[in-house]
């Protein structure tokens, strides 16, 4: 047991750390609002608990690894977030601690093994390609793996889609409104880089100029949400410099992503040379927030009346607090209604690689929020966010096939995506 030692002298993060534990009144406001808490139904499966226990960890009361099986059960999804009436800064907590406890645990070997599979291929995509295609080849024979590798062969579609590459700089139509860089993300080119192409040519419809360095990587996002915190430091660094300083903004179309960067003033917090630009942060925005401020050119009318249900990615709607822009936008679209879907608050079990890691708990969500989603009759789904899009595909497909699979379960759709179809007279 180590001796007490008050979160504050655990150095800039701690004081984060300790005013995110002071301001919890233990309300039990987050309750309903946490995913685990409503699928496990266990107080320190809850953000209550989890901070009673982190805050215990941090001071010595209780040792690391009678918290870490809990901690390791939350999904970073901030739903708790939006619910607090006290505005307790969970992420400033939940994170840093990740960061504290990868340093000090002992994991077993399958789940080293597994993170390692994970880290040093989804933030490649060359490497993730040749992975995914590996696995496609192992899913007859996945269940002689370990959980955490069953887990990733479901995941993966059973073709890998395909696009022409990139270009460097995809110009306006018309007169130019803004300049803008592109962050395309690293599972997403892989998994389904056609949202990448959808942005460009709603961009470029909408007078906007895109500039898309080539060597650019990885965000970071899954270092961070992991606790590798030198790893997405790394890469935060690397990719905030390959921008050129005169754009409008730089633009993300995966909330995970977008999430992540506005985290970088955290991720360098006390550290010795941040060498992010400071503008960089403040520049960074959802393609959807951007579209909204900037006002689109209307689309035409869809051929015939369309029923869409919208799923607030959690890293759109908790951490960054966007529902109303991506809403707005599909408002603009002629004949498309859009209808909510319950319990849409919850998380759907996504959560960047937490699908990957937590598999079990993850399908829980999935099933309820696949069953929720189709009990709406929506004829397609929408979402803003490359790890959702992928959990959903996943779990409406398995939804539909054990109930009969009589129908084909109804298209998952970025929000970019159905703006560049209803330009284009949904093709």
């Amino acid at each position: 047991m180590n001796h007490k030692i008050p979160i504050e002298t655990l150095g800039p993060l701690g004081e984060l750390m300790a005013n995110a534990v002071t301001k919890c009144v233990h309300c039990g406001f987050c309750l309903p609002a946490c995913p685990t808490y409503t699928v496990l139904g266990e107080e320190m499966d809850s953000p209550r608990g989890r901070i009673i226990l982190m805050k215990s960890v941090l001071e010595g009361g209780i040792d690391l690894e009678e918290a870490i099986p809990y901690i390791d059960r939350c999904l970073g999804c901030l739903g708790c977030t939006t619910a607090c009436p006290s505005g307790v800064p969970y992420g400033e907590l939940i994170t840093p601690f990740r960061g504290y406890a990868e340093e000090r645990r002992q994991r077993p070997a399958v789940e080293r093994l597994a993170r390692r599979v994970t880290r040093e291929t989804i933030p490649y995509p060359a490497r993730f390609r040749l992975a995914a295609k590996a696995g496609q080849l192992a899913k007859s024979m996945g269940k002689l793996f370990p959980l955490q590798f069953q887990a990733m062969l479901r995941m993966l579609p059973d073709t890998l889609p395909s696009a022409p590459p990139l270009p460097a700089h995809y110009p306006a139509q018309g007169n130019r409104r803004a300049r803008v860089g592109l962050v395309i993300g690293c599972v997403q080119q892989v998994l389904s880089p056609e949202i990448n192409w959808a942005t460009l040519r709603v961009l470029a419809r909408n007078g906007v100029e895109v500039v898309i360095p080539l060597d650019q990587g990885c965000c970071g996002a899954l270092a961070l949400h992991t606790g590798d915190q030198e790893t997405a430091r790394t890469l935060a660094s690397a990719l905030s410099q390959v921008f050129p300083a005169d754009l409008d903004a730089i633009l993300t179309n995966a909330a995970g992503c977008g999430s992540s960067m506005h985290e970088y003033p955290l991720l360098f917090r006390g550290t010795e040379h941040s060498q992010v630009p400071d503008t960089f942060e403040r520049k960074v925005m959802d393609i959807s927030v951007f579209l909204d401020q900037l006002g689109i050119t209307s689309p035409p009318p869809l051929p015939s009346p369309l029923k869409a249900a919208y799923h607030d990615a959690c890293h759109l709607a908790h951490a960054q607090g966007i529902t109303a822009a991506p809403r707005r936008l599909m408002g603009q679209i002629p004949e498309l209604t859009v209808v909510p879907i319950s319990e849409g608050d919850l998380c759907c079990g996504s959560a960047g690689s937490y699908n990957l890691e937590q598999p079990e708990i993850a399908d829980l969500l999935g099933a309820r929020k696949a069953e929720n989603i189709l009990a709406t009759k929506a004829e397609v789904i929408i979402t803003g966010n490359i790890g959702c899009l992928i959990q959903l595909r996943t779990h409406l497909k398995r939804f539909v096939d054990l109930n009969g699979g009589q129908l084909e379960p109804p298209p998952v759709l970025h929000t970019i995506e159905m703006l560049d179809r209803a330009y284009s007279d949904w093709r």
